[in-house]
């Protein structure tokens, strides 16, 4: 799995998308591109990566991208609609892309190359807004202050339990 740290200048989402998908098709890997106020770590997406292949293999996905079902696990949503907002939009938004190879034959190296080239590199994993996503992961100041872990930690178990909430 490669990240690739960007700002993305969006007039039309489903332009944006094409073109992300033209260049995951290409280069045969999976494109996901994150609003990376809501991404909290690394971590974070390896998780949703480690569990959306887990149910894919169990026959157990929502979804039937495997671009859209990482993005629901990294969402903690089972609904598509409601993940979509860790997702672009129209104008200019910090991003975090994940570009992951299905199989051995996927060049992520190339991949991630042409994506910088649509976008304006710039350092953007863990620079997230912590109250959208304590608003969007739905964490209370008395969660975190009963958990001896970060926020960090509450937005993974949230992504570990859509698995519990199947």
């Amino acid at each position: 799995m490669r990240l690739v740290e960007a700002v993305a200048e969006v007039d039309d989402v489903g332009a944006f998308v094409e073109q992300v998908g033209a260049i995951a098709d290409e280069f045969a890997v999976t494109v996901q591109v994150f609003d990376a106020r809501y991404v909290v770590s690394r971590r974070h997406l390896e998780r949703a990566v480690e569990l959306a292949d887990r149910a894919i293999d169990r026959g157990e996905n929502v979804a039937r991208d495997r671009a859209v079902e990482i993005l629901c696990y990294a969402a903690g949503r089972r609904q598509i609609d409601q993940a979509l907002t860790l997702g672009v939009d129209v104008g200019r938004t910090p991003v975090v892309v994940l570009v992951d190879a299905a199989d051995e034959d996927a060049d992520e190296a190339a991949a991630a190359s042409a994506l910088i080239d649509c976008l304006e590199s710039a350092e953007t994993l863990g620079d997230y807004d912590e109250t959208l996503v304590r608003e969007y992961f739905e964490i209370t100041e008395t969660e975190l202050a009963a958990t001896a872990g970060s926020l960090e930690d509450v937005v993974l178990e949230r992504v570990a339990l859509l698995d519990v909430e199947k």
